[in-house]
């Protein structure tokens, strides 16, 4: 698989295309839903297509597709990859297909992402091997996004990245390891046209400790204000354990407060707001500040 043009707004439709026509879907009337690290398309018909960037993704989609097929297998409610032969390589692009769950991306109650994320947690694992949990692998794979901060802040967040790592492999996990999704929250469990809870989002599948399903709805609660206390107090209900009692929760948070902020990082270069914002995360979390201004992107 070798990549023959860049994945732009103008070479998109050219490699939905390409990719429609290995598997007789019809791209007439699709719709570019957004680019970023893959190009999405809403077809006519009740299908989602996703076009990666590089051809370096294919193990990672293919994984995608196994997840979704096993997930369905267990009678799991997840977004479903349509019965076809993928992912497809449209001109070195990794192409793959999804039955669209609705035309409106509305969030399940918090209730049914707790009882999914339980439910998740108690499924057997595939008969394929999913790959162990490396958060802070993932890390130092996005450590070049720094070189658009200034120069203080980008030494801060290496430095407090070594100490967290130092700490999280020190940690004792209360809960017994597993298959977890990797960036179980809110934002990925949305409404099928019936009302259903779905899970979205699967590329993050792996096998390590469940806490990391857990975090960011404490997360989110705790330092954002994104949940309110009685939705907080559900999600412990529902799933049956409250990571915030156990000691090694402010690592697992100061982990995804960095992750989210290089994430942005990766836009400053281009992006002045986007800049800015990172500039406001990184001096709260260097004073200990309120992160009820971090504003979604």
């Amino acid at each position: 698989m070798s990549s023959t043009a860049a994945l732009t707004e103008e070479t998109a439709h050219d490699f939905l295309a390409k990719a429609c026509e290995q598997v007789d879907v019809d791209p007439t009337g699709a719709k570019l839903v957004r680019l970023g690290s893959n190009a999405v398309y809403r077809l006519a018909e009740p299908v989602i297509v996703r076009i990666s960037r590089d051809a370096d993704t294919v193990e990672n989609v293919t994984r995608q597709v196994q997840v979704a097929r096993w997930l369905e297998q267990a009678d799991y409610p997840a977004t479903r990859a349509l019965d076809v032969d993928q992912p497809v390589d449209a001109d070195g692009h990794p192409a793959t297909f999804w039955v669209s769950i609705s035309e409106n991306e509305k969030y399940a109650p918090i209730r049914q992402v707790a009882d999914l994320i339980r439910r998740l947690h108690d499924l057997e694992p595939p008969s394929f091997t999913l790959p162990a949990a490396q958060p802070f692998a993932d890390l130092d794979n996005r450590l070049s996004v720094l070189a658009n901060l200034d120069a203080a802040d980008a030494d801060f967040l290496r430095e407090l990245i070594g100490e967290l790592r130092n700490r999280y492999d020190n940690l004792e996990f209360p809960l017994p390891p597993g298959v977890i999704h990797g960036d179980a929250n809110v934002g990925n469990v949305i409404l099928s046209r019936d009302g259903d809870p779905v899970l979205i989002d699967l590329d993050g599948f792996a096998v390590g400790p469940r806490e990391w399903d857990l975090v960011q709805t404490a997360l989110f609660y705790e330092r954002f204000g994104w949940h309110t206390e009685e939705e907080y107090r559900t999600f412990v209900d529902v799933y049956g354990f409250d990571i915030m009692s156990w000691s090694g929760y402010r690592v697992l948070a100061g982990y995804r407060e960095i992750s989210m902020t290089l994430w942005l990082a990766g836009k400053a270069d281009a992006d002045e707001k986007a800049a800015a914002e990172v500039r406001k995360r990184v001096e709260s979390i260097r004073s200990g500040g309120s992160r009820r201004d971090w504003a979604p992107f």
